[in-house]
């Protein structure tokens, strides 16, 4: 795992982003998108993930203008702080900063995420160019998010116990998006972060093996 920079188009701000390389040549490029607490070992772990499946992947700091190496705790002030990061980081902004990810890998480029990093992988196949198909875990905010229209093909992944997400929000994606994958898991939200309360190993495989197949559909 290394750190790398990146150039936003929107500001021309350097933010940093975690990156992870094949052993192999690249059979493509993955960005991985953070939830609120930033840059964190899980997300680390997930670029790794599709490195070892053979993709360059990089992770863009979405949060960099807010505080340089942002992280926030597990814990209700991490909670805190990661919404208020959400909250001072713009659509359009987010978009530019993955935009430079996707740039900056080989192709073909997918993009996936988790919570926030989910509503962010949502807006990235409305906005952004040079993507190829996106895999979006637990995001709740795409509820909110329906009227910017996937313009490559998505999968989607929920917790049936995720207790932070109803099932009308999960119902309006699904109609949203209707020729879209859509799984539910039986397991809570945050159920691919090792360490979490509602960590499950198994919905964890079985979600990133779709997602691996399912990028592999579309190369």
């Amino acid at each position: 795992m290394q750190k790398t920079m990146l150039t936003s188009a929107i500001d021309g701000a350097k933010i940093i982003a975690l990156s992870a390389a094949p052993e192999d040549a690249p059979r493509g490029g993955v960005v991985v998108i953070q939830e609120i607490f930033g840059l964190t070992d899980h997300i680390a772990e997930m670029c790794q993930v599709f490195a070892d499946a053979g993709y360059a992947a990089i992770a863009p700091g979405l949060f960099d203008r807010v505080e340089k190496d942002f992280h926030a705790a597990h814990d209700p002030d991490g909670i805190k702080k990661g919404i208020g990061a959400v909250m001072a980081s713009p659509w359009p902004q987010v978009v530019s900063d993955i935009q430079a990810a996707i740039d900056a890998l080989p192709q073909p480029v997918y993009v996936t995420g988790f919570c926030y990093g989910g509503a962010a992988t949502w807006m990235a196949t409305a906005q952004c160019t040079g993507l190829k198909a996106a895999s979006c875990f637990y995001g709740r905010l795409i509820a909110d998010l329906t009227d910017n229209k996937p313009r490559v093909p998505v999968m989607l992944h929920y917790g049936a116990r995720d207790t932070s997400i109803p099932p009308e929000y999960i119902e309006r994606v699904r109609l949203a998006a209707p020729d879209s994958p859509l799984y539910l898991y039986d397991a809570g939200h945050g159920f691919c972060r090792a360490g979490s309360h509602d960590y499950d190993a198994a919905s964890r495989e079985l979600a990133v093996k779709r997602t691996l197949d399912w990028f592999a559909r579309w190369r």
